[in-house]
């Protein structure tokens, strides 16, 4: 029995299509592979050294194992954030939910317009990035709040920080959430996504925000609050699960104050529980925007606060690593790809190297978390607690 686990979600951080990627168009695709391949070798010495090149396409160290490794694939019927994150914590979502390849149908605007008493700009799939600097001076001068999808199950509402401020344009998203997205338009998230800047120049802030659909079905997190086993969300963890199981949660701007929270929380408040961390940069910054070198250097800079964070770590600690879907920065278009990922694990009693194996569903870390903490499993997906005692 660990007394901590610390659950790290590198988000989008695949190691190879999977074995029904085809059904998704995305038959091989690779995130890690594909990024050493263009820009040259990734150097993370300490992810190796937990076993990462031995589950995924990079160049090996051929230092010594230290750690536990595995890969796993996705029973979800998705390849986004929600069904990945959700699926970890006992919940696959096993029934699509809704995504609009055409822009959202008029229907659904209509009552967009009546409920937030604003009109809008765009209404189609496209990129974030791309959407705000083609109507972003037009938005200026309209004061529209731009909404556009993609691929997942969202609906995005773009506003500059300066034309709709952040509170205004949190409460459109919540409304949305609330009173525009329900029954047969139902998506995943609904995401508030300001952005600062000029024409030419517009730049997406930090100050992101997700309204998640409601779980249907009761999740792992919660499990460990009827027990009293305390849990603590990091970074957009509470949004991902509406904030539904988690007794405090800190959000974060980037990945490296995401990382900074974990040793403040391990040497603060958090004694005992499960604490989830998601870094979400490596999504949003560089696997949509196809930014491989940009990719390529968040997971050195990541690598680079696990060596710090891995000496702290006592014989009481079981630090977990994973990713909740895949998002190849080389590949077509600028979505997610459905790809598998990996699983490492690392405590100082763990007497590496222990493979974990191919995993059948991201579900085998909510079954190890709750046979660690003594409370009944679901078998939705197979512990490998006992592993890591070997």
């Amino acid at each position: 029995m660990f007394k901590r686990i610390i659950l790290l979600v590198m988000d989008s951080v695949g190691i190879g299509h999977a074995a029904d990627a085809a059904k998704f168009g995305d038959e091989c695709s690779n995130t890690l592979g594909h990024i050493e391949s263009v820009a040259g070798q990734i150097h993370c010495p300490n992810l190796k050294s937990l076993g990462l090149g031995r589950i995924a396409d990079i160049s090996d160290t051929g230092e010594s194992i230290k750690g536990a490794f595995g890969r796993m694939a996705e029973l979800s019927t998705g390849k986004d954030t929600t069904s990945g994150h959700w699926e970890m914590m006992g919940h696959p979502v096993t029934v699509p939910f809704p995504t609009f390849y055409e822009g959202f149908p008029k229907e659904l605007m209509d009552t967009f317009t009546k409920e937030t008493g604003y009109g809008y700009l765009g209404n189609e799939v496209a990129s974030g990035t791309e959407i705000i600097e083609r109507l972003g001076a037009e938005h200026i001068k309209t004061g529209k709040p731009i909404v556009y999808t993609s691929a997942d199950s969202v609906f995005q509402i773009a506003a500059h920080e300066d034309v709709i401020p952040l509170e205004e344009l949190y409460r459109i998203c919540q409304i949305t959430r609330d009173k525009v997205c329900v029954g047969d338009y139902y998506v995943g998230r609904i995401i508030a996504r300001p952005f600062v800047g000029e024409l030419g120049s517009f730049v997406r802030t930090s100050n992101r925000h997700d309204y998640s659909r409601m779980p249907e079905k009761k999740m792992v997190q919660q499990e460990l609050q009827d027990a009293g086993v305390p849990t603590v969300a990091v970074g957009k963890i509470g949004d991902i699960y509406a904030h539904v199981g988690w007794d405090e949660s800190y959000p974060t701007k980037t990945n490296s104050h995401g990382m900074n929270m974990v040793p403040y929380l391990l040497g603060s408040s958090f004694e005992r529980g499960l604490m989830m961390v998601n870094l979400v940069e490596f999504d949003s910054l560089y696997g949509h925007r196809r930014n491989v070198e940009g990719y390529k250097r968040a997971i050195e800079d990541f690598d680079y606060q696990l060596g710090g964070l891995l000496p702290i770590l006592n014989d009481d600690d079981l630090l977990l690593i994973t990713a909740d879907h895949g998002n190849d920065p080389t590949w077509k278009g600028t979505d997610h790809t459905r790809e598998l990922v990996p699983i490492l694990g690392y405590s100082p009693r763990i007497d590496g190297p222990i493979d974990l194996g191919d995993r059948k569903s991201f579900a085998d870390i909510g079954e190890t978390i709750l046979e660690n903490f003594g409370l009944k499993q679901w078998d939705i997906g197979t512990s490998f607690l006992e592993k890591l005692s070997k």
